[in-house]
């Protein structure tokens, strides 16, 4: 058996190659982890706790693409975070390493015990392993629970397995939380990720089509086929520890027509500056409306102005 090395410090590791040779064994957990909400802030705990038990490194392993992306590609759910916000969310959580595996032909053509041989054993050296009630792999699905805990006792690693974590009655996952957010339910998407939902990024040049209507904007780039909710919100957004209200946009563009994949387009209320190049954190407090289509661009610089004084009109009213 490859032995993972322990790190030193907390580390984002891409593939097992990274690894090196030594004496010491690793708790681990595998998912996909999309939002971090509560309940994988559950699991995360509970390989933090063993890991100080045993004394031994934690590791979470994650993918990109995520499986079903790679299978359904445009057709998969909307992704949460993208792999950065994940990796730091998931460290800030206190494991000692990430390791994401790209998910390939190579990967996905493995079976059940295969995966546990050259993932598991040879790759992560794992000694405990926690994985969700849900927890499924191998090419031919055979990959559960039972199946890890009877080859553990041939590999030398023992396996637990986690409770669903429910809120006021509802099971934690990620497709419920893409749920609320369709719907503009912040309140309730917070509640199961624990935190407010944001989106971060860098600040990308985009046509100047904003600054040109009068209405300059941040844009990020999701490099998604899909986002977890469309429409107009009013929002928050962090600017190198400076908070400033929003109008954001997330979608196609649908009126100037000029895009296939979405994006998140900002314009930051009485701001004046360059942000391209730098990081943003938009946080979603409130929907305005859906994306539409307009007939002309006089009805879109219309209907932006109204956009904006609503949400001028809802942030007083917070205050």
């Amino acid at each position: 058996m490859t032995l993972a090395a322990k790190p030193s410090k907390m580390t984002f590791i891409r593939g097992l190659q990274s690894f090196k040779s030594c004496d010491q064994r690793s708790v681990v957990t595998i998912g996909s982890f999309d939002g971090v909400h509560l309940g994988h802030q559950a699991i995360i705990a509970q390989v933090k706790a063993k890991s100080a038990a045993l004394g031994l490194p934690s590791i979470v392993m994650t993918f990109e693409p995520q499986p079903m992306e790679f299978f359904s590609s445009e057709k998969a759910p909307a992704r949460l975070m993208r792999l950065r916000e994940k990796v730091d969310a998931l460290l800030e959580l206190g494991v000692d390493s990430v390791v994401c595996l790209q998910f390939n032909r190579t990967l996905s053509n493995l079976t059940a015990s295969e995966f546990v041989e050259q993932v598991l054993c040879d790759g992560l050296a794992a000694k405990h392993l926690i994985v969700g009630d849900d927890f499924r792999f191998g090419c031919d699905r055979s990959g559960d629970f039972n199946m890890l805990s009877l080859m553990g006792q041939t590999h030398d690693f023992s396996v637990q397995d986690t409770e669903t974590l429910e809120v006021q009655g509802q099971r934690v996952s990620s497709t419920l939380v893409r749920e609320f957010l369709q719907m503009g339910d912040f309140g309730r998407a917070s509640k199961l990720l624990g935190r407010p939902f944001s989106i971060k990024g860098l600040v990308v040049y985009g046509q100047q089509l904003g600054r040109e209507l009068g209405f300059p904007t941040a844009n990020v780039n999701l490099n998604r086929y899909s986002a977890p909710l469309s429409g107009v919100y009013a929002v928050r957004v962090d600017v190198g520890g400076t908070e400033y209200m929003g109008a954001a946009n997330v979608g196609v563009r649908p009126t100037v027509g000029d895009l296939v994949k979405p994006i998140l387009e900002v314009h930051l209320l009485d701001f004046q500056g360059d942000l391209y190049g730098q990081r943003i954190d938009v946080r979603f407090e409130h929907k305005i409306r859906d994306e539409q289509k307009f007939v002309n661009m006089d009805k879109l610089i219309e209907t932006i102005k109204q956009d904006i004084k609503q949400i001028r009109t809802w942030f007083s009213g917070l205050e």
